[in-house]
């Protein structure tokens, strides 16, 4: 659905973003992520050309976004929806008038702009603030009155800014479902940019990772949430799961025997695997860390044991063998 192929960016001689190549799918949630200047922003503002790339190509359903003239950005503009950190909503318009406000700019008769206004507003759990102005409304709801207006069009794309970071972790959670439930009802696709891992777990599909304007790292969001490959990405994981690192790294170094980190997948997680193990091969284990959660539908756990006395060699084959991975810590 978008492509990058060779994109950056140059900011009066600074490079904010080093070329890079990239594919979204269509039908995904596909994450972005990185700290502030990370150039994730940059990226993101590339598909609907608010940013205009100093070099490479963006592709949008296979038309060059960056070569179409005036009038095929428009066009293109009413396929990608757009939510925002601070909501970006018009104080001096009502919730309905909000949502309405890209309907009317485009033309369309007042009727089916008021039949296609209650429909999103029913859609996104908010027609009983219609008549409301923004500042009657929490931020949740602001952001629910944001998401409506971005689908108004009918998008095939919807792009959020930071969409939850103004927002506290009830509130959060409660616009990342609807987010899921857009894309899973509507097939929309959905590239979501943030600087909390936890958003991403939650949500997303796939990820990318950036740092200081670089693609460090990208895949499936469980591969890279369970076992990153780049610093960048560890730190995110360490705070999303807040753990901190320095006396992860003393809870290590005081433990006695093999440290071994096992990562466990889908209905395995639930299994009574550890005790089994230990009694057929007479180990002792020690657990040191360990967490239970889902990625996104997946639920998945990762434990940090030592195992120490009997046959560790053939405990850790048999957490192999039983589809579990196994990486040494220590």
């Amino acid at each position: 659905m978008i492509e990058f192929q060779g994109v950056y960016k140059d900011y009066a001689g600074t490079r904010a973003l080093h070329p890079l190549d990239l594919s979204i799918e269509r039908g995904e949630v596909f994450g972005v992520i990185g700290r502030s200047g990370a150039g994730k922003s940059t990226l993101l503002r590339s598909i609907n050309r608010i940013e205009r790339p100093s070099g490479g190509r963006v592709r949008v359903g296979g038309a060059d976004v960056t070569a179409l003239d005036d009038e095929g950005l428009r066009t293109l503009r009413r396929r990608i929806g757009m939510i925002f950190q601070h909501f970006n909503l018009l104080a001096s318009k009502t919730v309905a008038q909000n949502v309405a406000f890209p309907l009317r700019l485009a033309g369309q008769p007042r009727a089916a702009i008021a039949a296609r206004v209650r429909e999103l507003l029913e859609r996104v759990g908010i027609a009983a603030h219609a008549d409301k102005y923004p500042a009657q409304l929490s931020g949740g709801q602001k952001q629910r009155v944001g998401i409506a207006r971005a689908l108004a069009s009918a998008p095939e794309v919807l792009l959020c800014d930071e969409a939850t970071s103004a927002l506290d972790p009830e509130t959060t959670a409660s616009v990342l479902n609807l987010l899921g439930e857009l894309n899973r009802e509507l097939k929309l696709t959905i590239v979501l940019i943030t600087h909390e891992m936890d958003v991403i777990r939650r949500v997303c599909d796939r990820v990318a990772v950036l740092d200081a304007g670089h693609l460090v790292e990208s895949g499936s969001v469980a591969d890279v949430f369970l076992h990153p490959r780049h610093e960048t990405t560890r730190r995110f994981v360490l705070e999303a799961e807040h753990v901190d690192d320095r006396e992860r790294r003393a809870d290590l170094a005081r433990a006695h025997g093999r440290v071994v980190r096992l990562t466990f997948r889908g209905e395995a997680t639930y299994a009574p695997l550890l005790g089994r193990v230990a009694r057929a091969s007479g180990v002792d284990y020690n657990i040191l860390a360990g967490r239970i959660d889902r990625i996104k539908d997946t639920p998945y756990g990762q434990l940090t044991i030592a195992l120490s006395g009997g046959d560790v060699e053939t405990a850790l084959r048999a957490f192999a063998d039983a589809g579990v991975h196994v990486e040494e810590v220590a």
